[in-house]
């Protein structure tokens, strides 16, 4: 990956993502371990009731651990190695590199690398062993399984103020995220004041609400009811409000990695999906030309190589212009000046379905991400200064069409068209200072056929067009920008469904050990007449609120991230965003469905 990248980038991010894939893991096996050594705690008890030593025990359940765990590691190594061709396939159709080769490879440093990691972790899990049970009595062992994680008592006026100041925490940072770039925010240290308010408000109002929201909402429709539960809603709502608070860090965590996850694929996937329409807004045409000279050369080379073509001509005058009238917020800290400030100004002849009238003016080619930061309102008065005139003018409003390179606009400005009068008068009166580093004219060529892109791409390189300043090829800039944001999104998406399974996997483990506990109540409950039926309709409920309410709070939390700066990555939100939400969402509900089929198990033991 690094060597088809072709420089260190790619190296660094697979290191980093690295470490991160083995935090993630090292978290899950070290909690999924405290998880199963408690649920053997009787186990171990029993040994010391019939005379074996701690050490004795311990060094059974190590020579136990260590054959199921590198007996695991050599088949998930076996997995992985089968699997590595098809993940670099992957890799290669998603960065565009349809030309490298994919071949299955095993790396010897790659081995002793995840040994290494795989051994460490396994003597963490060892002394978390060791010092579960030199630090537990038979009897405690005995009542390790039995300790309930909640007591049953009345809701406090503290959980209340949690609960309601949970859910104003995470409301007020959806709000502050809302109007991050709505022009309010106007210097640097504000804006970076309302991120570390939104972090900060958003993660502890998570918190609040697992440890307080969720009980004190569940609390409000069980009075409701006045205490009358059906088997449902006390297999669901009652086990909910006495376990989710004892689990609240685990699911705050849980929860937080979720909707950064998703949050950051979401957004690597909007710049990957907007490539294309990205890079029209740089080069409007298949290719554009800051010089005749270079035009000239590349058509000549189209044309011996049989490729039809026409080509489009825009003269570009640079002006100053006082857009002080429409703008619609001030622009304090930003390095921008509304009375004077240099545009680039084309006739109405050059764009197709605009007329502008006499007098008049409108803006076209302004970028999304200019649009957050500089605003401009839709009607008001401007004033375009030539070297010796000045010429007011009636704005008409923005349009989205561009028309010429992005080499002009200086990476977003507007683009002024003027009647055909008024562009001539510019002409014969324009500043020569402001004119040094712009070419007269925009050159674009234009394709007759796309399918010959890829071809006429290859020519532009073989001239060495491209090392030339304000030449651009709109299909190597569509290239450029999914080649780097599919590396990111790749990486992204890697530890992101990493994190999935692991998440899902904790939250999965969780359900199996309640639902054991609860064993007892199910056969209580099948006794006094109710069906295997009513008992997995409960559960159903039960494991909506244990995935749902996780998931749904990752989505929220994601949703308003991403809304708040995607214009940062790209043109398009909601597509990119509606299918990694949906991609997530199916793959999480997994694990809720195999919990429910465990406790479908569970209750037909019960009886």
């Amino acid at each position: 990956m690094a060597e088809a990248q072709g420089g260190v980038r790619g190296t660094a991010a697979v290191r980093a993502a690295s470490i991160l894939l083995v935090a993630i893991v090292s978290i899950f096996l070290l909690y999924a371990n405290n998880l199963f050594i408690k649920r053997r705690s009787q186990e171990i008890g029993l040994f010391q009731l019939i005379g074996m030593t701690k050490s004795r025990i311990f060094r059974i359940l190590s020579v136990e651990n260590l054959l199921i765990y590198f007996g695991s590691l050599v088949i998930g190594m076996f997995v992985g190695f089968s699997i590595s061709k098809l993940i670099l396939l992957i890799f290669f159709k998603i960065t565009g590199l349809n030309d490298a080769v994919a071949s299955l490879y095993f790396s010897s440093e790659a081995l002793f690398q995840t040994l290494l990691v795989f051994g460490g972790i396994y003597l963490l899990i060892m002394l978390m062993n060791y010092i579960f049970i030199k630090r537990q009595t038979i009897l405690a062992l005995f009542q390790v399984t039995s300790k309930a994680e909640g007591k049953v008592k009345k809701l406090s006026i503290w959980e209340m103020i949690m609960g309601v100041l949970g859910i104003s925490l995470i409301a007020s940072g959806y709000y502050v995220s809302t109007i991050l770039f709505e022009g309010d925010l106007k210097t640097i240290n504000r804006l970076f004041a309302a991120m570390i308010f939104i972090l900060a408000s958003v993660i502890i109002g998570t918190y609040l609400l697992y440890k307080g929201s969720v009980r004190f909402i569940s609390n409000l429709v069980r009075k409701k009811k006045d205490g009358y539960l059906n088997i449902n809603e006390v297999l669901s709502l009652s086990s909910i409000m006495f376990r989710m608070k004892s689990n609240a860090f685990l699911l705050t965590v849980i929860t937080t990695v979720s909707a950064l996850a998703i949050g950051l694929l979401s957004l690597s996937y909007i710049a990957y999906y907007s490539a294309e329409k990205q890079a029209a807004t740089y080069s409007p045409q298949d290719f554009s030309f800051a010089s005749k000279e270079d035009a000239d050369q590349f058509e000549g080379a189209l044309d011996k190589a049989n490729i039809d073509f026409h080509e489009v001509r825009v003269p570009v005058i640079q002006a100053n212009v006082n857009v002080e009238n429409i703008m619609s917020s001030d622009m304090e800290g930003m390095n921008f000046t509304p009375s004077d400030t240099t545009v680039p100004v084309i006739s109405e002849t050059a764009v197709d379905g605009i007329e502008v009238k006499k007098g008049a003016t409108i803006f076209t080619g302004y970028s999304d991400l200019m649009q957050k930061f500089i605003s401009l309102k839709n009607d008001g008065e401007i004033t375009l200064n030539s070297k010796e005139k000045s010429y007011p003018l009636d704005y008409q409003g923005l349009q989205d069409k561009f028309v010429i390179s992005g080499y002009f606009t200086r990476g977003g400005l507007p683009i002024a068209i003027v009647d055909e009068a008024l562009f001539a008068s510019l002409q014969q009166d324009k500043d020569p200072v402001i004119q040094e580093g712009f070419p007269p004219v925009h050159i674009g060529v234009e394709l007759d056929s796309q399918n010959q892109v890829k071809t006429a791409n290859e020519i532009y390189h073989e001239l060495n067009l491209d090392e030339m300043a304000g030449n651009e090829s709109q299909y190597q800039s569509a290239l450029d920008q999914k080649m780097n944001m599919g590396t990111v999104m790749f990486i992204v998406g890697f530890l992101g469904l990493t994190f999935l399974i692991t998440s899902g996997c904790i939250l999965y483990f969780k359900q199996m050990d309640e639902s054991e506990d609860e064993q007892p109540n199910y056969t209580i409950l099948r006794k006094l007449g109710f069906t295997k039926r009513d008992l997995l309709r409960g559960i159903q409920g039960k494991q909506v609120y244990n995935f749902g309410i996780p998931l749904a709070i990752g989505l929220a939390h994601s949703y308003f991230a991403v809304k708040s700066g995607w214009f940062l990555f790209g043109t398009e939100i909601w597509t990119p965003m509606l299918i990694v939400m949906g991609l997530y969402t199916a793959l999480y509900s997994i694990f809720g469905l195999l919990s429910v089929l465990y406790s479908k198990k569970i209750i037909k033991e019960s009886l």
